[in-house]
């Protein structure tokens, strides 16, 4: 056996079940491990995809996404995926290969060959690693699943020397499933200190951040509705908490409906939120006014010293460095009744004020969004940066846990939504997967239409505005006359049809509906066009 059959093993024992690449000469030894595992391969149109799809794979899942790349420009390709993974703290394992340890920095003009590949990928991981013997390899990737596990779960960059990939590793001790490594809990004596605050509290609020994602969704459950306050989620925050739970507030605190509350509150308990602008100002005005204290449960000690909030150092505050899952079935057992009586009312009041603040375009949008939920509560939609994307941030929830995520927060990158979607069917293949996006940015990643499984059937929603209109819209309110934001739209039935796929131009909400319920029905994949500058009726 050598090293490269012997990664396979290494990653076949912790439970890996797909990878995500596309080979190439730096690789090939990597896939003679793969051919003979039991991990399935999923092969992209490009690298960018297959890191998308890996993000998309580990939010519905909670596992890593793993992706083979080969060296430098399959490295330098999966980049952006990897930027919007660490951006929202999505596990992600990325295994590349190198140039021979000896040529190392040596700039001999070799194929792919990159001045420091390694320190590329440090900026965007948890860590990056350059394997340098055959023992070390065990070791290097039970860290990686450490982080995973016990620390924020961003991505790991292993690479692996070409010469070490055939490296003999027979001698090294059978694979085995790495114990999990357990991030730190809430003792005692805070505990109490906690729920002495929150009991004594008139108006407190429950804020949701991303961290929560991985959380299981009924201690979440139980543990706001014993708190019984309304509880703000942040867009990455939505998966945490359904739309109907009365303390629910599925509204971005960017809205003035959302920061008022924020403001009245006498104590505000944050789990899993980095109080980050793209959530908290999203309109560019200032951080919202915190004046009361704050109990944070985070995970990682560096995001609660350095907060967002510039010059926030109140000493009523109580940060806790802890997994948040520990914080919410340690709270469960202490706080046996709601603290607050008033708490569905004050949550129901904001709703209704922060629906009603939204211009009438992004109110047409959510509806778009609901309409979706209501005929398909079992849908995972994946979003874009299209408008009804924008409209949901603002304003919307999933049916269930775990069923929306979207790329226009945080790193924002375009193209997003059809390779993550793929990824989230892989994940979840009992569930319909819905990806939206515009048509701007379906043309980042267009060809990862050649990529969708024919078992795995993906349902696709091009939102057509010919063009980037946000940009659009952005140039003219700041007196800038539009340039490069009009683009021509290919023929989407065309492109559809080469790549074996159904394809619809929808004109109503009906029709679109009707759509959908066929494409799963038939569990066939599909593509639906909604032209909406030809009048798509969202209402019809």
């Amino acid at each position: 056996m050598v090293l490269g059959e012997y990664l396979i093993e290494l990653l076949e024992a912790q439970n890996v079940k797909h990878v995500f690449g596309i080979p190439g000469v730096h690789t090939v030894e990597l896939y003679r491990g793969l051919a003979k595992s039991q991990i399935t391969h999923i092969l992209p149109r490009h690298e960018q995809g297959a890191g998308f799809m890996a993000d998309g794979y580990a939010r519905v899942t909670g596992k890593p996404g793993v992706c083979f790349v080969i060296t430098g420009p399959g490295l330098t390709n999966i980049l952006t995926a990897v930027g919007q993974a660490y951006a929202d703290s999505i596990p992600m394992l990325i295994i590349s290969g190198v140039n021979k340890r000896k040529d190392l920095g040596h700039g001999h003009g070799l194929l792919h060959e990159m001045p420091d590949q390694q320190g590329l990928l440090k900026g965007l991981t948890a860590f990056s690693h350059t394997v340098q013997s055959a023992e070390e390899l065990p070791g290097v990737l039970a860290r990686a699943f450490a982080v995973f596990s016990s620390g924020r779960p961003r991505p790991v960059h292993i690479e692996v020397p070409i010469d070490m990939m055939v490296a003999p590793a027979s001698t090294l001790s059978a694979p085995s499933l790495y114990p999990r490594v357990l991030a730190p809990g809430i003792n005692d004596t805070v505990l109490d200190d906690v729920v002495a605050r929150i009991r004594a509290a008139k108006a407190p609020l429950v804020i949701l951040g991303g961290g929560c994602s991985s959380t299981d969704k009924s201690q979440i459950d139980a543990c706001v509705t014993q708190i019984g306050a309304p509880v703000i989620q942040t867009v990455n925050g939505r998966n945490c908490l359904a739309f109907d739970n009365p303390y629910a507030v599925p509204a971005s605190p960017s809205l003035n409906a959302v920061r008022d509350a924020i403001a009245s509150s006498d104590l505000i308990v944050a789990f899993g939120t980095e109080f980050g602008r793209t959530d908290y100002d999203m309109f560019g005005v200032g951080m919202p006014l915190i004046e009361c204290p704050i109990i944070r449960f985070d995970i990682d000690p560096k995001q609660l010293a350095g907060s967002q909030f510039s010059g926030r150092f109140n000493s009523r505050d109580l940060l806790i460095t802890c997994d948040v899952s520990m914080a919410f079935s340690a709270l469960i057992g202490k706080l046996l009744a709601p603290v607050s009586s008033q708490g569905a009312a004050w949550a129901n009041r904001i709703r209704e004020s922060a629906l009603r603040e939204i211009t009438p375009d992004m109110q047409e949008g959510v509806g778009f969004l609901e309409s979706l939920r209501a005929q398909f509560p079992d849908a995972i939609v994946v979003g874009d940066s299209t408008q009804p994307i924008y409209a949901g941030n603002l304003f919307y929830a999933p049916s269930q846990s775990g069923m929306w995520f979207n790329s226009s927060v945080g790193f924002g990158t375009l193209g997003y939504a059809l390779p993550a979607a793929i990824g989230a069917k892989l994940g979840r293949p009992g569930q319909p997967v819905i990806s939206l996006i515009g048509d701007g940015g379906l043309q980042f990643t267009l060809n990862e239409f050649g990529s969708i499984p024919a078992d795995f059937p993906v349902i696709t929603i091009i939102w057509n505005n010919n063009g980037y209109e946000e940009i659009k819209t952005s140039m003219i309110s700041a007196g800038v006359e539009p340039v490069g934001v009009s683009i021509d739209a290919p023929n989407f039935e065309y492109i559809a049809k080469a790549y074996g796929l159904d394809f619809v131009l929808v004109t109503t909400m009906t029709q679109l509906l009707t759509s959908i319920g066929e494409s799963i029905t038939k569990n066939m994949s599909v593509v639906l066009e909604l032209d909406v500058d030809a009048g798509f009726d969202v209402l019809a």
